[in-house]
């Protein structure tokens, strides 16, 4: 049986789809206020919980591996508190449950704890220290990846992956679909000067998959995608939502500015928006990584970003998001 927790996000309802599909007996843990419809018809039981309070060692014996999709996402510096207790201590209490239940552990971080690199020399998949441009959830994530490490030492079997820049069917909050809703939206876009890697979240989902039934214990797994300037990006996700115009690139003190203006709005009003001092420093640097041994040990394929970007529109447009 395999375990699947945040199986309502982009992601993990793509992962347990795929697992169902392949055969597998499933079990998709998820929070008590999550929606139902993204599970809905599918073969799986869905359990509940809590993962910071349930007792999850009854919950993992038996099974064949835990994927463990489930985080708090969000790029600024706020609620450092919540991102600890949904990330760093849920992780490690699943880590210590399933080294206790002799249970394998995919842990899916982020390519944010890495080192960066650029398009002519993409990150290695080091892992990176504390640094300025540290989001809670880069940090929070750090935390939990030290917590699954810890738990290797003491018997856990486990492995982590870094997933890139995700898009894709299934995304029903939507969650980093609304980059490419907001790109679609509007005569014109505006881009960021940075970058990332773009890629499809069936082509991460396989490679998890892999990863779970034969990545060796204590590994770490880049699973990037194509690497573009955010102006490619809004170009081509433009260019399949059937939108013209041009796509400038936006100078990077006008990004900045706009984010210490979201700074100012979240201090108002309580609530830090997406556009922020964090999320504006990080949008005008490059953001790239090498998938180079996932491709040659999981067998990681990557598909052009445009794949992905035509899958999440159709998706999108087929249930009214856009």
């Amino acid at each position: 049986m395999l375990i699947v927790t945040g199986a309502t996000g982009l992601l993990g309802n793509t992962l347990l789809r795929q697992a169902l599909a392949r055969g597998f007996e499933a079990t998709a843990l998820v929070r008590k206020t999550s929606p139902y419809q993204p599970l809905e018809g599918l073969e799986c039981r869905r359990i509940a919980v809590d993962l910071v309070e349930s007792d999850l060692i009854p919950l993992v014996v038996g099974a064949s591996a835990v994927i463990h999709c489930a985080a708090r996402v969000g790029i600024g510096r706020s609620d450092m508190a919540a991102f600890r207790r949904d990330n760093a201590l849920a992780t490690a209490r699943l880590a210590a449950a399933c080294r206790a239940s002799g249970v394998r552990l995919v842990h899916v971080s982020t390519v944010d704890t890495l080192v960066w690199g650029t398009r002519e020399a993409p990150g290695a998949g080091d892992p990176a220290p504390p640094h300025a441009l540290d989001t809670a959830y880069a940090a929070s994530k750090r935390e939990a990846e030290a917590a699954v490490l810890a738990e290797v030492g003491r018997g856990l079997d486990a492995v982590i992956v870094h997933p890139g820049f995700l898009l894709g069917p299934w995304d029903w909050k939507p969650s980093s679909g609304r980059l490419m809703l907001a790109a679609c939206r509007g005569p014109t876009s505006l881009a960021p000067p940075g970058g990332n890697d773009f890629c499809h979240a069936g082509d991460v989902a396989a490679a998890i998959l892999t990863a779970a039934g034969s990545a060796p214990s204590g590994s770490r797994h880049v699973l990037s995608g194509e690497a573009l300037t955010y102006a490619e990006a809004f170009w081509q996700m433009r260019r399949v939502a059937g939108r013209g115009g041009p796509v400038p690139t936006a100078p990077a003190a006008l990004v900045m500015a706009a984010g210490r203006a979201g700074d100012l709005l979240g201090r108002l009003t309580g609530r830090e928006p997406e556009l922020n001092s964090a999320s504006a420093a990080i949008s005008c640097l490059p953001h790239h990584f090498s998938s180079a041994k996932a491709m040659q040990e999981l067998g990681y394929a990557p598909r052009p970003a445009v794949e992905a970007f035509r899958d999440a529109w159709t998706w999108f447009r087929e249930r009214g998001y856009a």
